[in-house]
């Protein structure tokens, strides 16, 4: 009787601490996708932000305001502190309510989600480049004036516009198509960059031409290739590891080493990047995104600004994507059976 109830008590702390890790986990992403939301919210949309509520609101010892809030700009702080607070509360209810889902469940649909995002970027750089190449060719060539006339051909010389009515278009067209297409493209991109790369080369000692569009646009896919690859790459656990030890440890060992390198170096180093990029206005992230900043060459591509985005891509990724690993890793340690495979039935 004595060991059945040693048995019950640990099986019941076993799954009170699975619960537990679900929701910190969970919570930890959905904190990191509402601190991106939010930063839009406080530096295009003039909210005020959390952090501006309780500085006029004189709580947690904020200096106060120079310029008080104006009460829409106070409704609009508890709006953004509701943001968070709704969604860990409904996290915190549906880990109650599925307690018999697994951390590798969930771990799998972080992973999917942190799949979708970088899919998405991948198809806007695509069709940005393609767009914004094609533009700033018939513009150095004179062929827009003759195309759309010269007011609008004008518009598209100003960085502010071309991003807000051929860029950011194109990026919600990327992520629509992320949704129906589970391909990450990569080698696509790569080898598009090398066709680019290719054209230069040709153009240049073939037919003596060279536009600064043309270099712009292998920077603009190549950096995309790097920093988007990243998530994806520790998804097939594809980084490479300079080690001579952890190819030698037992599984529980190495869920060990994955788990505290995540939580101590991994989750931090990308939460160091979207603190320090988007933090101010005239942070590294924020400030180019803000002001639409282009190359000193007005006849290269206008999208400098974007690939400052590419940080926050790289950084939000990589933290959904660090998070499944952490969840993958402690249903090793938790000895949480793997998923059966499905033979011959029907999936969904």
């Amino acid at each position: 009787m004595i060991t059945i109830s040693h048995k019950v008590a640990n099986e019941s702390a076993g799954s009170s601490l699975v619960l537990t890790i679900r929701f910190l986990a969970l919570s930890a992403a959905a904190i990191s996708l509402l601190f991106v939301l939010n930063n839009f919210l406080i530096f295009w949309q003039g909210w005020p932000g959390i952090f501006g509520l309780f500085a006029h609101l004189g709580w947690f010892g904020f200096a106060p305001l120079t310029t008080a809030l104006n009460d829409t700009s106070v409704l609009l702080g508890w709006l953004q502190l509701a943001f968070y607070l709704v969604s860990v509360g409904g996290l915190l209810v549906l880990v109650l309510m599925t307690p018999d889902r697994t951390l590798r469940a969930d771990s799998e649909k972080l992973a999917s989600l942190a799949a979708y995002i970088v899919r998405a970027a991948f198809w806007s750089v695509l069709l940005i480049g393609i767009a914004d190449a094609a533009i700033s060719f018939m513009r150095v060539e004179g062929l827009l004036i003759d195309l759309l006339g010269p007011s609008f051909t004008q518009d598209l010389g100003r960085a502010s516009f071309r991003g807000m009515h051929v860029h950011y278009p194109l990026i919600m067209v990327g992520f629509i198509i992320a949704l129906f297409t589970r391909t990450l493209g990569f080698v696509w991109l790569a080898l598009l960059i090398v066709i680019a790369e290719l054209l230069i080369v040709i153009t240049r000692f073939v037919f003596s031409y060279e536009q600064a569009f043309m270099g712009d646009l292998v920077r603009f896919w190549y950096a995309a290739l790097f920093l988007f690859a990243s998530a994806y790459t520790l998804m097939q656990d594809g980084h490479v590891r300079v080690d001579v030890l952890y190819s030698g440890f037992s599984e529980r060992l190495k869920a060990w080493s994955n788990t505290v390198g995540t939580l101590i170096l991994g989750i931090p180093v990308c939460w160091t990047v979207l603190i320090r990029g988007m933090w101010g206005k005239s942070s590294l992230i924020n400030a180019p995104i803000l002001s639409y900043e282009v190359t000193q060459n007005g006849y290269g591509l206008y999208v400098k600004y974007l690939m400052a985005g590419f940080l926050l891509i790289y950084a939000l990724s990589m933290m959904i994507q660090f998070i499944s690993y952490f969840l993958k890793n402690v249903a090793v340690l938790v000895r949480e059976p793997e998923a059966q495979p499905n033979h011959g039935q029907p999936t969904t």
